[in-house]
């Protein structure tokens, strides 16, 4: 996807794309090459490509909730930065957390949030279950672009998220069938599904937003070990 077609394709979104998004993009783009040479952030390191699998798949989170009425975000296992960092971009109005396990990800995007500029933006190195049990109902919109399963993904994420507000996943292939239980004991709802294709190829996307009915029982998220031996 090369920026022509970017542009097309998030305007399509629902988004205009100007120069100075453009700018920061490009920005991006560049840190993350240059980083990934000494770090392993992406195995996605081709501009067109990463235009469409990064910077692309991270807006179309925006097609099941508008963000202009949202003030803050929590992207949980944020990796280099994806999608919170693009959101932010489009959306600089929102109060951005990225948390990640790993801290040379977050010595990478504190270098991202300063040479791009952006404010109101909170790097957390910590592990999500961690971080969720000294942070409940904090937030507008969590959301996850992970590989977790979805059962294990609400544990991490719903605690985090006010009363009557969203998790959103974004997923490939799911069975949301498998968190039923999950969701009963976490205070979820699945309230929309929306299957897409990313342009230009066959890979299936899934976007899952989950609206918190009532605060999350204080017993969860449980420790690391509980949540992979016995998922809900």
């Amino acid at each position: 996807m090369n920026k022509t077609e970017f542009i097309e394709a998030v305007s399509k979104l629902g988004l205009k794309v100007t120069s100075e998004h453009i700018r920061l993009l490009e920005k991006y783009y560049e840190l993350l090459v240059e980083w990934n040479k000494k770090m392993n952030l992406t195995a996605i390191t081709d501009h067109d490509e990463v235009y469409l699998k990064h910077f692309y798949d991270s807006l179309t989170l925006i097609r099941v909730i508008d963000l202009n009425h949202e003030q803050s975000l929590c992207d949980i296992g944020t990796g280099a930065g994806f999608p919170g960092i693009v959101l932010k971009i489009f959306y600089p109005h929102l109060v951005l957390t990225l948390v990640d396990a790993l801290n040379k990800r977050i010595k990478f995007l504190e270098v991202v949030v300063r040479e791009l500029g952006l404010e109101k933006v909170t790097l957390i190195h910590d592990r999500a279950e961690e971080y969720a049990r000294k942070n409940r109902e904090k937030f507008d919109v969590v959301t996850a672009r992970a590989v977790a399963s979805l059962n294990i993904l609400l544990e991490y994420s719903l605690p985090l998220v006010k009363v009557n507000k969203h998790f959103i996943a974004m997923k490939g292939n799911e069975n949301t069938k498998n968190s039923l239980n999950a969701l009963a004991l976490l205070s979820g709802k699945i309230v929309l599904e929306d299957e897409f294709m990313l342009p230009r190829e066959n890979a299936k996307r899934n976007l899952i937003k989950v609206i918190k009915v009532k605060e999350t029982a204080t017993r969860y998220p449980r420790k690391f070990s509980e949540i992979k031996k016995r998922p809900l």
